[in-house]
């Protein structure tokens, strides 16, 4: 029998996220494969595995906590806690996530043998502030290969940010979902943590002004990055008086619940790597109001046959095209028809069999 190969999952966690649900699903893919050893290395702030991860998955976790207070000297013990632990595991192969912790990580591995492959999740122009930046420009010509979300993201890489010239772009793995017969309910969705930059302020005040009484705005999400946002949003709906209308029903394990339930998805944020909730959506049969953000949106929204491309920050514009889905039955019955074969091509088994050919080969 051949030797099996393994390969190291580098994440900072798999806290609720779209980051750590695309790197849960793809390590549940090569579970699916014989003659392999997986292991999982979480070494961020907070080790906490909210998504399902197969047993036999090996899991790595240091044994300090992150201390913000001695932030540089346990950056330092976090380097030294990757490098040792990919030593003691010798994959023949490593992916890591995280446009932040990437760069950890090719520290931890600097003058090793180890092949790795890394991949930013986050709206690939933006500036990660100048020493990552930096660090960026230096560590990641040392990778072996980099996985970019979209077209897009590949482009800017290309232009300068990133001088490597093994790029692959490939997008994020979507489950096909069993699409329900039972009628849905007026229900426009949004699914995102609860953070600035997906402006759920703003989606609440136009589907208020939208005004349209048959109809609910359901936000799934939680508070992350610190912001709290959740208590600032449910003061801004006490003052609408839109209690009845608009729901914060935070972090959901069984989202599908929503899914199926929804008619309409409304995306309202404006920076993004690959929005995977826009993927779910559409999987779902949901036909999709989104702003045209850098990047992701357009690589799954086909304008007036599955959704609607909105040119960023035109909350005008948002307003009328969903209040026109909200309208009219048939318009969303058509476009929730080819939604889910809009994105056939971000298979499952597909999105895994990519990354296990560009990081095995």
């Amino acid at each position: 029998m051949s030797e099996k190969i393994k390969i190291a999952f580098l994440i900072p966690s798999l806290n609720p996220g779209g980051m750590e649900r695309v790197m849960s699903e793809i390590i549940d893919y090569f579970n699916s494969k014989t003659n392999l050893e997986l292991y999982l290395v979480l070494f961020g702030l907070n080790r906490e595995v909210f998504y399902e991860i197969p047993s036999s998955v090996v899991i790595h976790k240091p044994d300090f906590e992150f201390d913000n207070k001695k932030r540089i000297w346990h950056t330092i013990k976090t380097i030294l806690f990757i490098r040792k632990t990919i030593k003691k595991i010798n994959p023949n192969t490593v992916l890591s996530f995280g446009e932040l912790w990437n760069n950890l990580v090719l520290l931890a591995l600097l003058n090793t043998h180890y092949p790795v492959f890394v991949s930013d999740r986050c709206q690939p122009n933006k500036s990660l502030g100048k020493l990552h930046d930096f660090l960026r420009r230096i560590l990641y010509k040392n990778a072996t290969g980099i996985v970019a979300q979209t077209s897009i993201a590949k482009s800017i890489c290309q232009k300068g940010i990133v001088k490597n010239t093994n790029i692959r772009v490939i997008g994020n793995p979507l489950m096909k979902q069993e699409l329900v017969t039972t009628p849905r309910e007026k229900i426009v969705l949004s699914v995102g943590r609860l953070i600035e930059s997906k402006h759920h302020n703003e989606l609440i005040k136009l589907f208020k002004k939208i005004n349209n009484s048959d109809w609910k705005l359901v936000i799934v999400g939680g508070d992350a990055l610190n912001q709290n946002n959740k208590k600032k949003l449910e003061e801004l709906i006490r003052s609408l008086e839109a209690e009845d209308k608009i729901q914060l029903v935070g972090n959901q394990k069984n989202v599908a619940f929503y899914y199926q339930k929804s008619s309409v998805f409304a995306f309202t944020s404006s920076s993004e790597g690959f929005p995977n909730v826009i993927g779910e959506a559409l999987s779902y049969g949901l036909p999709v109001v989104s702003f045209d953000c850098i990047a992701g949106p357009s690589d799954m929204i086909q304008e007036g046959k599955n959704g609607n491309l909105i040119k960023l920050f035109d909350y005008n514009d948002f307003a009328a095209k969903l209040s026109l889905l909200m309208d009219d039955s048939i318009l969303r019955e058509r476009m929730a028809a080819f939604a889910p074969i809009s994105i056939e091509k971000f298979d499952k088994n597909k999105i895994g069999q990519e990354y296990f050919e560009f990081i095995t080969h």
